[in-house]
């Protein structure tokens, strides 16, 4: 259960006489120093849920106007859950239910910190199952079904042809000027290369397997002699590129660990599961609210943080996979919460989930779903616009109007340029420049889905 603070109460009085007028007079500038967050930084945390997330099992509708749980029961067979197991939300009148191992996001979205987007997913523009059927590979994205494919276009937000920039690079690059003289890139990757944190002008540090320790050269004859063998001129550009590239990584390192050598939290992490098992996600959040407490030595007021739970391609043994990853995940995004709430930033971090696609809502036979299409995330932070879904909720009926392939492989109602444009504006990056992060957002006709503040 989230504990409200002193600071909670004051923070979100003021809010509130701000909604009311009180406050118009002293504009954006004045509701943020109202709000005291004490500077202009703010980061965007990803979880990227490797695989294709069940998100039918993840949020299920209850009673709704949707019809929801008869439909779900009927089609999802042995891979249903029993509704007396599910944790209970609701949005407006309608009532829905969270997965069992998802105790922690129920509480934060009980609380007004996290909301659903319902249905979201690669689009070229709003289709219909019509256009779905009349396979015109003009508004249709490459390779629906491919992970690979969904992947790339999830993270570039190019859904045809191949991108050779992410969304999140690109929003780096636009608000370079934010980070003017830092000394360690505005991007933190903690799961190796990608493509969401490539730029055209900016590239991201990586933090192998979310250690916060990444190389021991700070001050050592070691590094001495690294740096000179780096900066030699060779006469080779090739070598000489590498090297420079090299002597960037090492110089970030130290920068780093430097940052970080007296650098702790109050917060605990679930760093080790009920199974025993390593918590890695929960590694790499923990790394990442470390990283953000040291924002201001490093210079930084501008951050992206791309983090990876792998394991949800389930084709089989599809419900003990799925709890145990969904456990992790919830119990190590409440921990960052509550970390963001040390540090004071929690108004200041926003995280939220992606995946390169939904589940079929029928299961395949063996225990497991197969890839489909559209899916359900979860967004959290205190400017999040809590306690509430974004997007249309999809009717569960096979074969019907959400259906693609009387699977249950749900046509997205919202797309993925239009869930990352709303973040991008949060962030600071300008309506006229949208389409420079997102090409294809002038296809839909509300850009910002409005769950943030």
């Amino acid at each position: 259960m989230l504990i409200r603070t002193r600071r909670d109460f004051i923070r979100d009085g003021i809010r509130a006489v701000s909604a009311a007028g009180a406050l118009g007079a002293l504009g954006k500038f004045g509701e943020i120093n109202a709000y005291a967050s004490g500077s202009n930084y703010q980061a965007l945390v990803c979880i990227f849920m490797t695989g294709g997330n069940d998100g039918h099992n993840t949020v299920i509708p209850i009673a709704t106007a949707q019809q929801g749980f008869n439909l779900y029961q009927n089609a999802r067979a042995g891979m249903g859950l029993a509704q007396s197991s599910l944790l209970p939300i609701q949005d407006g009148s309608d009532v829905y239910g969270l997965h069992p191992s998802l105790p922690e996001i129920q509480s934060l979205y009980n609380a007004g910190r996290a909301a659903v987007l319902a249905n979201v997913g690669m689009l070229v523009k709003p289709i219909t199952r019509t256009d779905y059927l009349s396979n015109n590979t003009t508004i249709l994205p490459n390779a629906l079904f491919s992970h690979s494919d969904q992947l790339s276009q999830w993270q570039t937000s190019i859904p045809s042809g191949l991108g050779s920039t992410g969304w999140g690079g690109r929003m780096a690059d636009l608000m370079q000027s934010s980070n003017s003289g830092a000394t360690f890139p505005s991007m933190t990757s903690m799961n190796g290369a990608n493509l969401f944190l490539t730029g055209q002008q900016t590239f991201a540090a990586n933090v192998p397997g979310g250690s916060a320790t990444l190389l021991n050269t700070v001050n050592s004859s070691r590094n001495t002699g690294m740096q000179q063998l780096l900066t030699f001129d060779n006469g080779l550009q090739l070598v000489q590129s590498a090297n420079d590239t090299m002597g960037r990584g090492v110089s970030y390192a130290n920068a780093l660990s430097a940052a970080l050598a007296n650098s702790t939290l109050q917060t605990q992490f679930p760093l080790i599961g009920v199974d025993g098992a390593p918590n890695l996600i929960a590694a790499q959040l923990q790394t990442v609210a470390r990283i953000i407490k040291v924002r201001s030595t490093l210079g930084l007021t501008r951050q992206i943080f791309y983090c990876n739970l792998d394991g949800f391609d389930t084709h089989g043994g599809q419900l003990s996979i799925q709890a145990s990853l969904l456990q992790q995940l919830s119990q190590a995004v409440m921990a960052f919460y509550e970390a963001t709430r040390e540090l004071e930033v929690d108004r200041d971090v926003t995280t939220f989930t992606a995946s390169e696609f939904g589940r079929t809502l029928t299961p395949n036979g063996s225990g497991g779903t197969d890839h489909a299409w559209g899916n359900h995330h979860f967004i959290i932070g205190s400017s999040v616009q809590g306690g509430r879904f974004y997007g249309q909720f999809p009717l569960l009926t096979l074969g019907g109007a959400y259906d693609a392939t009387n699977r249950g492989s749900l046509i997205p109602t919202s797309s993925v340029d239009q869930y990352g444009a709303t973040l991008a504006e949060w962030f600071g990056v300008s309506s006229a420049n949208l389409a420079t992060v997102f090409p294809n957002i002038g296809h839909f006709s509300t850009p910002n889905l409005g769950f943030l503040a």
